[in-house]
């Protein structure tokens, strides 16, 4: 472990300076949302606002812990992980091996390039009605429509990531007569570590998308069915409930995501 008496005094000095400046910034966070939500209450106890339409946070909490304790929270969540989760690691996996065989082969690339842009415009909720058809009215469904949300945007991000590998060090590769599978596995892919991490980061958002929407066709469990049926009955205090836990289950696989960034950082 190195002694502080390895550093200068100025690198000492800008550490805790970055330390301090991290730290301003998490409280400072906490502190404007503890406001907002301060407002939000304020507005909706004096009158100002209709909490019938807007809700309150009193109310969405209250809702949350009715929900847990009487409405069996914590399936709903479950459901909604499961299709969520599934969904995201199909379009992973998938999107990386299509991405990885578009790169092996240009040829194959100029085929599917136009399929890949068609399948990326196309509103993938005009597919609903098709892919309740193939898959039924069920989980498999929603994890489908999650996986065709996610996996075009994971091939795309992927496909620019292993393109972007400096051609001068392949050349020299080559030069050295590395093979193509060598290329890839020594160069192309740990060189597009960072890209694989934006993907991950981006393909989380877009599976809860696809999940959300989904159950938002088919579900009859899950935080997306809960928000379908709070809008059904106008009990708004239950749709913005169901939306804050998303957003705190979005924000946990968003997290985990950082987690593994980091730790890839530091292992390099």
């Amino acid at each position: 472990m190195k002694n502080n008496n390895q550093f200068s005094a100025n690198h000492i000095k800008y550490v805790k300076r970055i330390k301090k400046e991290n730290r301003i910034v998490s409280i400072s966070r906490f502190a404007l949302l503890f406001f907002l939500l301060g407002i939000w209450e304020l507005l909706a106890y004096t009158g100002i606002i209709d909490s019938f339409i807007t809700s309150s946070p009193s109310k969405i909490f209250t809702t949350i812990i009715d929900l847990f304790i009487n409405d069996n929270l914590l399936y709903h969540v479950g459901i909604t992980l499961y299709e969520t989760i599934l969904g995201f690691l199909i379009a992973v996996a998938f999107g990386f091996i299509i991405a990885l065989v578009m790169w092996w082969s240009s040829k194959i690339r100029r085929i599917l390039e136009p399929y890949v842009v068609v399948l990326n415009s196309l509103p993938k909720i005009a597919l609903g009605p098709i892919i309740i058809v193939w898959c039924g009215s069920g989980s498999k469904a929603i994890i489908f429509m999650a996986v065709l949300i996610s996996i075009i945007v994971a091939v795309i991000t992927m496909l620019n990531g292993f393109l972007e590998t400096d051609e001068n060090k392949i050349l020299l590769l080559q030069s050295m007569g590395a093979s193509k599978i060598q290329i890839l596995f020594k160069l192309v892919i740990p060189g597009s570590l960072p890209t694989l991490i934006s993907m991950l980061k981006i393909s989380v958002g877009m599976a809860w998308i696809g999940s959300i929407m989904g159950e938002y066709l088919v579900s009859r469990a899950g935080l997306g069915y809960l928000i379908v049926y709070g809008g059904q009955v106008f009990k708004l205090d239950l749709v913005m409930a169901s939306t804050i836990v998303l957003c705190l289950l979005a924000t946990l696989m968003y997290a985990s995501i950082t987690f593994l960034e980091k730790k890839i950082i530091r292992f390099k």
